[in-house]
């Protein structure tokens, strides 16, 4: 195992708690459920994210071999993008939701007689 790559992984490890520590602690201001959800959502893919970049560094770590044979090694891990494509898509997907001006309805007050 390679020393780097550990500690790659255990920085990327302290960056996800990190993000789940920052991102708990700012207000929700929305009383939708549906806005809680969609924020819950956006905090769990975003520090994934993180998490899934820690195992790739970690299946990284697991490959013995170095130079050209790493490449043939490390080339049955390929399936692990896709690990790192969904909390990407979520978070994207999410955050793109949460940041839409939802339309209010008009109230009678506003209307001209």
């Amino acid at each position: 195992m390679n020393v780097l790559e550990l500690v790659v992984a255990a920085v990327f490890g302290l960056l996800g708690v990190r993000s789940i520590v920052h991102w708990l602690r700012r207000p929700m201001e929305s009383d939708a459920r549906r806005d809680h959800l969609l924020y819950a959502l956006f905090v769990a893919s975003r520090a994934g994210l993180w998490f899934a970049l820690m195992g790739l560094f970690l299946l990284f770590a697991s490959v013995d071999t170095q130079r050209r044979a790493f490449t043939d090694d490390a080339a049955r891990f390929n399936w692990y993008y896709l690990v790192l494509a969904v909390p990407a898509a979520l978070q994207f997907v999410s955050g793109f939701l949460l940041g839409r001006d939802r339309e209010t309805p008009p109230s009678d007050a506003d209307t001209d007689a």
